[in-house]
């Protein structure tokens, strides 16, 4: 899950999706493209949401996104068309490319929505965001097992 600094959308994404698959035979991560917050704790809107829906995600630490993360995982689901081009620059091939997609591409394919980054709006657009994200979870989790 890849959003720009690793503290708002992609923590949920990676929490929800985490949720709902079993442990064992999937591993969900997260990065930012961009490195400002590594290290950093998710936002705290962030958190609440997650928590006030039975998640704690408190834990997780932002990471930058490198052309390393292509070799650890076999999907890479961005946020933003910005993220998405952002992560295909570092790509090193055709098949790293391949991984990538637009997570409501999932939802609504070859639409490009995206998911709205909440870190300048209110407590609501982040209960927007994870329902959004919620949502997108559920299909993914019907494709993946």
């Amino acid at each position: 899950m890849v959003c720009l600094g690793n503290i708002c959308r992609s923590p949920l994404a990676e929490g929800i999706l985490s949720s709902k698959l079993p442990k064992e035979r999937f591993f969900i991560d997260s990065a930012g493209t961009g490195n400002w917050h590594e290290g950093e704790s998710p936002d705290l809107r962030s958190i609440a949401i997650a928590q006030k829906k039975g998640i704690d995600i408190s834990k997780q630490k932002a990471k930058h996104f490198t052309t390393k993360t292509f070799e650890d995982f076999d999907h890479i689901f961005v946020m933003d068309r910005s993220n998405l081009k952002n992560v295909l620059a570092l790509a090193p091939n055709e098949k790293a490319k391949e991984k990538v997609q637009m997570i409501l591409d999932t939802q609504f394919p070859n639409k490009q929505k995206e998911v709205p980054d909440p870190y300048y709006g209110t407590e609501k657009d982040f209960e927007e965001v994870y329902d959004m994200l919620d949502e997108v979870c559920n299909l993914l989790v019907k494709k993946m097992i």
